[in-house]
């Protein structure tokens, strides 16, 4: 029997009948890893507020979550919450580690700055880090470069973001698996017969409704367009939420424009979303390989993108999407009007441009790079 102990800051919520719920994308690909281990015991942080649409259970009981208090946030006193319980957390990732054959960290996160540290010098487990962010950040928090530091100077593989220069030898390029091949075959016929309704071309948005995701610049550059550009516009979809929600929502209201805030949903119903939208514009300042770019190629969606991280890997200005060099209203602006003078037929050749590479984000592609690159 093959165990596997997972380390995270995944958020897990109680239902009112006991099941446990985590964040979708993550109990999605954590699912299907148990086509490769037998059982899975999951470190992450159990919250006591209510699971939003964006969550899943695990679907067999061969997955536990082994609850940690959640800690972490944007004040000081949050911040140092990561500290005061490093000794609890430390012991709880020790217990785990004995009853397993191997583990994963997720990183970056707040724990990573102790857990980190003590994987490296004080345990001899197999195992390998998942580097979810941009590994190449400039700027990045300090807890995260120290994190990236460390990773840097260990011999246990680091799954990463992108291709590099001068990348270690033990950082493994490893696209985030987020598609099954139901979803391939469901994206191939959406995609091959999506057509502008009406002259008109849908848009949306997914991810927290913060600064940092560039939710206010996409609402400000639509809100730019000139007459003729808006009369093509057809639904904004915005997806996702966060604390200045009605803020972004009244933003909106002096614009003639058809913005549709839907809150958090499920992993299918934003499946349904991609299916309406023509185009997802994410114009995030800090991404490592966000999913729901893959996810939305998949299903028939042109990504309008941040050049940072690895995106520029997987999307190519002009070919199968349009990257945003300088994030600001301006340079939003002008790749929305770059979408909006596409014709029916010129959007299709884009979309269907290097399709084959959407099967690297498959939960079985990197099953069998887990198998065959990480744990052999």
């Amino acid at each position: 029997m093959k165990t596997l102990t997972i380390i995270s800051h995944t958020e897990h919520y109680k239902l009112s009948n006991g099941t446990i719920v985590g964040l979708a994308s993550t109990v999605t690909e954590i699912n299907h890893l148990l086509k490769v281990f037998d059982q899975i015991n999951h470190v992450a942080m159990l919250h006591s507020t209510s699971a939003p649409a964006s969550t899943l259970p695990y679907l067999s009981d061969r997955v536990k979550l082994i609850p940690l208090k959640a800690v972490g946030g944007q004040r000081f006193v949050d911040k140092f919450s990561v500290i005061w319980q490093a000794p609890k957390v430390i012991n709880v990732v020790k217990k785990a580690l004995k009853q397993s054959d191997c583990f994963q960290f997720r990183a970056p996160t707040g724990i990573g700055v102790y857990v980190i540290p003590y994987l490296f010098f004080f345990s001899a487990k197999t195992g390998w880090f998942k580097y979810a962010g941009n590994w190449k950040q400039s700027n990045a928090p300090l807890a995260y470069r120290f994190q990236k530091w460390m990773l840097e100077k260990q011999n246990r593989h680091v799954t990463i973001n992108g291709s590099w220069a001068n990348q270690p030898s033990q950082c493994l390029t490893f696209e985030n698996p987020c598609l099954s091949k139901e979803d391939i075959e469901k994206g191939h016929r959406v995609a091959k017969n999506k057509t502008f309704s009406n002259n008109l071309i849908n848009f949306c948005f997914v991810g927290r409704l913060e600064e940092a995701k560039g939710i206010d610049l996409l609402i400000n550059a639509f809100k730019s367009l000139n007459e003729k550009d808006s009369s093509k516009v057809g639904t904004i979809h915005v997806v996702g939420d966060g604390k200045r929600m009605e803020v972004y929502k009244n933003d909106t209201k002096d614009s003639k424009l058809n913005f549709h805030f839907h809150g958090f949903l499920s992993r299918d119903m934003v499946h349904e979303i991609y299916i309406k939208s023509h185009a997802i514009v994410l114009p995030s300042s800090s991404e490592g390989f966000p999913k729901v770019i893959a996810e939305a190629l998949n299903f028939g969606c042109l990504p309008v993108v941040s050049n940072v991280s690895g995106i520029s890997n997987y999307i190519k200005d002009g070919q199968n999407g349009f990257l945003l060099d300088d994030i600001s209203v301006e340079e939003i602006a002008v790749k929305l009007q770059c979408i909006l003078s596409l014709s029916a037929q010129d959007y299709l050749e884009m979309l269907n441009c290097n399709r084959e590479q959407i099967e690297k984000f498959t939960f079985d592609f990197y099953n069998s790079r887990v198998q065959n690159e990480l744990i052999k």
